[in-house]
């Protein structure tokens, strides 16, 4: 027996519930020009989004194409993709436009360089049909031994990277693609890469509230959606991860921060998660935090199916209240409905990334 066909716990749930609870899943897939049928399905019944990577792109007419498909079992399916610049990127053979990472971009200091660099990569998201990018970190890169963050950062200075954040920011939306600011609060303090083991920030909150500088400005700036880290902060909470902490996501970033667009989580199956909770109740006990999608990035979708299939009995079982899922959906729905169709493909500065790169090479060094 599948998690797909396993009894319910309760009483069969309202068509727009289970729809709410579908749009609140983000699933990663296998293949390139053809949709699973398992995803279909999902589609169907109101996923809220795709993630690509490497193993969906073979080039530009392919991913345009499969988009394409994408969005005629559904057309506002959100289609995003990790796209930060500089190492991380899985369009090279795509075409992506060649951009340096954020640590030298924060070392050059100029913000039109940035927003340049940043319209390149938006416009060429928008050319291929892909309309969310989870981008730009906003992390401070505090440790020396962090091994996550480093050059994915802008930089150390809060007042620098807030700059380029908002810039950023700025300029993908101007695009009309969903830009992503990440890890929320802040993953640059810690010395564990949270997709191997719980990363743990054990500084004061007054250290703290440093961090929040970047994702202050990308509020200000108005990001769509904002994704949490796998990191537990004694200060804060000492009891559970930031993707999982109601204190962190709806008391600090709903109450505090006044944030109210999608709250995504980093990938369930990132071991942070996996090992200690497992991705279905990852999802669920996510989702009771605070925020409004989940992302399950593993192309077996039967891990999406289990995440979803925990949602849905906890709200049969009264585990997890009616009301936050659909407030959750609702948040999703309004950015579908502003982002989910590609918008009109303009031309982009092929060459902002070669410049950037040449005036951070006559500056500081990468840590």
């Amino acid at each position: 027996m599948t998690h797909s066909e396993h009894a319910p716990v309760g009483p069969a749930l309202p068509r727009d519930l289970d729809e709410a609870v579908h749009r609140c899943l983000v699933a990663g897939f296998e293949g390139t020009t053809s949709i699973p049928d398992t995803l279909k399905r999902l589609i169907d019944r109101g996923l809220g989004g795709v993630i690509l990577f490497t193993r969906n792109v073979r080039d530009a007419r392919q991913v345009r194409e499969l988009t394409r498909e994408l969005r005629a079992v559904r057309p506002d399916l959100l289609v995003g993709i990790d796209n930060e610049g500089g190492g991380i990127g899985h369009l090279v053979n795509a075409g992506a436009p060649e951009v340096p990472g954020s640590w030298a971009l924060g070392a050059v200091d100029d913000t039109e360089v940035t927003a340049r660099c940043a319209d390149a990569l938006a416009g060429h998201l928008a050319s291929l049909g892909i309309t969310a990018s989870y981008a730009p970190v906003a992390d401070l890169q505090h440790h020396p031994r962090n091994p996550i963050v480093r050059t994915r950062s802008f930089g150390a200075d809060p007042h620098l990277v807030s700059r380029h954040v908002h810039a950023w920011i700025t300029a993908t939306e101007a695009r009309g693609i969903a830009s992503c600011a990440k890890h929320f609060p802040g993953h640059g303090g810690t010395v564990t890469d949270s997709h191997h083991d719980m990363a743990v920030d054990p500084r004061s909150y007054d250290e703290l509230d440093l961090d929040l500088a970047p994702f202050r400005a990308a509020v200000a700036a108005g990001v769509p959606m904002l994704m949490s880290a796998h990191v537990v902060f004694p200060a804060l909470d000492p009891d559970r991860p930031a993707t999982l902490s109601p204190r962190i996501l709806s008391g600090l970033l709903r109450d505090e921060l006044g944030f109210d667009g999608v709250l995504v989580s980093d990938a369930l199956e990132m071991k942070a998660i996996a090992d200690r909770y497992g991705e279905a109740a990852g999802a669920r006990l996510a989702l009771a935090a605070g925020a409004d999608q989940v992302i399950v990035a593993v192309p077996d979708l039967e891990t999406t199916v289990a995440c979803r299939d925990a949602v849905l009995d906890a709200l049969r079982t009264g585990a997890l209240p009616e009301e936050r899922v659909r407030q959750a959906a609702a948040r999703v729905l309004r950015l579908a409905e502003r982002y989910a169709t590609p918008g009109a493909v303009a031309g982009w500065d092929a060459e902002t990334g070669l410049e950037a790169a040449r005036r951070a090479v006559r500056g500081r060094t990468a840590p």
